[in-house]
């Protein structure tokens, strides 16, 4: 089983270590990073490098595509190159999965329409031109598609991911030995339960960005 993990400028570093770190404990797995041309590619805060070992050319079938989210998803959604591949990839793929705004690439690339698919919240919205059904649920399977909302949640979707393909037991034992067993100090992980006022802030700066990018 191999699985790809897509790497472009300005990816968030979780949205691909969250999952690859679980999924590549699946029996079997080979997981490699790609990007468009092999080496070092710069996160969203510029101050961590993942390494892609091959390029989008070398891996043309993978079992299992991954897309992380991340400020670049918006350049990274209209990138041919990408999208191209992508649409390679999903045609064969047993899995097709994003993390976070993952899923604005996975939509430029027409993979979502008609389908349900989750995103950051504060991305929802931007799912809906590409004819994808917007949900506010952590984890979301239509068919082969899996999304994850933002971040963190790529976790909880790879381990939804490894009790479908390898049993319960499995997704437990990783679970396990990972120790996932989150236990937060605040209950601000979504914006129907954090500050009203700090969701409001965000909102706000996201609707800034938007406007600027017209």
């Amino acid at each position: 089983m191999q699985i790809a993990v897509l790497l472009y400028d300005r990816f968030t570093s979780l949205d691909a270590v969250g999952p690859f770190e679980l999924l590549s404990r699946l029996p079997g797995a080979e997981t490699v990073f790609v990007a468009a041309e092999p080496g070092p590619v710069r996160n969203d805060q510029g101050n961590l490098a993942l390494v892609a070992d091959r390029s989008l050319a070398e891996v043309t079938a993978p079992d299992i595509v991954l897309v992380p989210g991340g400020p670049g998803a918006r350049q990274a959604m209209h990138d041919e190159t990408i999208l191209d591949w992508l649409r390679t990839a999903d045609a064969t793929s047993a899995w097709t999965t994003s993390v976070c705004t993952g899923s604005l690439v996975l939509a430029g690339a027409g993979l979502l329409k008609g389908r349900r698919a989750t995103s950051h919240w504060l991305a929802l919205d931007d799912l809906v031109p590409h004819g994808a059904e917007p949900t506010g649920e952590r984890v979301v399977f239509d068919g082969k598609y899996v999304t994850a909302a933002g971040v963190s949640s790529g976790i909880d979707m790879a381990l939804h991911l490894i009790g479908r393909i390898a049993g319960d037991e499995t997704a437990q034992t990783i679970q396990l030995m990972t120790e996932y067993d989150p236990q937060p100090p605040y209950d601000a992980g979504s914006p129907d339960k954090a500050p009203a006022e700090i969701v409001a802030k965000w909102r706000t700066k996201a609707g800034q960005v938007t406007a600027a990018g017209r």
